[in-house]
C-alpha cells in the first residue's frame, strides 16, 4: 500500500481520522501530510487497511475495542511481546559470538551472554514501547503492540556483523482528536521508562561480584542510550513529538540526559 502524500510502499500504514487517506509513518499526523478535513470536528475512528500480513489482523472483534476491553493483551500481542523479546536478546548476543563480530563461539558463554540481554535489553526495548500503549490507553485511545518481522530479521542479519540496528515493533494508536499535549505525554512515556529501568540496574553496578556489576552497567547504559536516541527530536523519534508539545520539557529531559550519558558510560 502507498503513502497518499509521498507515494512511498509502505507495509504498516496509517489512517487519517480526519480526511480518511492513507499514509506512512512521516505523514501520518494532519500537519505532515496537509490533512484537507476539517480538523475541528470529531470524525467517527477510522479502522486501519488491511495488509498482507497475518500479525496485523485485529485481535478482537472490533478494531477500537472498549477502554475495559483494551487494557487486556490479546493473545497476538503476548506472543509478539516475547517473540520481539527473545528474538532482541540472541540478536545482542550474536554481535560478541559471531566470527564475523570477532569472537569464537563457545557455548556455555553464549547462554550466559544470552541470559544478560534477556534481562537489560529486552526491558528497554518492550517496556518502552508497553508505556506508551498504557499511557495511550488511559488517554482513552485504542493501543496494541506488534512486532515488525522485517526489523526483527534486519536486526539478526545486522548482528553478523558485530553491531545492532534493532526495529522490533512499535505500539499502534489509533483514535480521534488526539492533542499535542496527549501526543507529547504518550511519547514521552517511553523514554522516561527507559531512564526509570537504568536507574534500577545503576546501583548493581558497585557489585563485588563481576557478573552483577557487568549486568548493571549494561543495563544502564543501553536504557540510558534508549532513552537519549528515542528524544532525539527528528522524523518518527518520540523527541519529534515531545518537542512540538513542549519544547521546554523536552530539554528538562534530554540535556540531562546527554550529561548523564558522554560523563557516565563515554570513556
Amino acid at each position: 500500500m502507498h503513502c497518499e502524500f509521498c507515494g512511498k510502499e509502505e507495509s504498516l500504514p496509517f489512517v487519517c481520522n480526519f480526511c480518511g487517506g492513507v499514509y506512512c509513518g512521516d505523514h501520518r499526523l494532519p500537519e505532515s501530510h496537509q490533512c484537507r478535513g476539517d480538523l475541528t470536528q470529531k470524525r467517527t475512528i477510522t479502522a486501519p487497511p488491511t495488509t498482507t500480513f497475518t500479525w496485523q489482523t485485529p485481535s478482537t472483534s472490533s478494531p477500537y475495542p472498549t477502554t475495559r476491553q483494551a487494557k487486556v493483551f490479546s493473545g497476538v500481542e503476548v506472543r509478539d511481546i516475547i517473540i520481539a523479546w527473545l528474538a532482541l536478546g540472541f540478536a545482542f548476543t550474536l554481535t560478541r559470538f559471531t566470527l564475523l563480530g570477532g569472537s569464537t563461539f563457545d557455548a556455555p558463554d553464549f547462554a550466559v551472554y544470552f541470559g544478560i540481554a534477556l534481562i537489560t535489553v529486552g526491558p528497554g526495548f518492550v517496556f518502552h514501547e508497553l508505556s506508551h500503549k498504557f499511557v495511550a490507553q488511559r488517554y482513552g485511545f485504542w493501543a496494541e503492540f506488534k512486532m515488525w518481522p522485517m526489523g526483527l530479521l534486519l536486526a539478526l542479519v545486522t548482528s553478523l556483523f558485530g553491531f545492532l540496528f534493532a526495529a522490533p515493533g512499535a505500539t499502534y494508536i489509533s483514535g480521534a482528536n488526539i492533542t499535542g499535549e496527549e501526543n507529547g505525554k504518550i511519547s514521552l512515556a517511553g523514554p522516561l521508562v527507559n531512564v526509570l529501568i537504568g536507574t534500577l540496574f545503576f546501583p548493581l553496578y558497585f557489585s563485588s561480584n563481576a557478573l552483577l556489576a557487568g549486568i548493571g552497567f549494561f543495563g544502564a547504559y543501553i536504557n540510558v542510550f534508549l532513552a537519549l536516541f528515542n528524544l532525539l527530536p527528528i522524523g518518527p523519534l518520540d523527541g519529534a513529538k515531545v518537542w512540538r508539545w513542549n519544547k521546554l520539557i523536552w530539554a528538562a529531559t534530554f540535556v540531562p540526559l546527554v550529561l548523564v550519558f558522554f560523563y557516565g558510560f563515554v570513556p
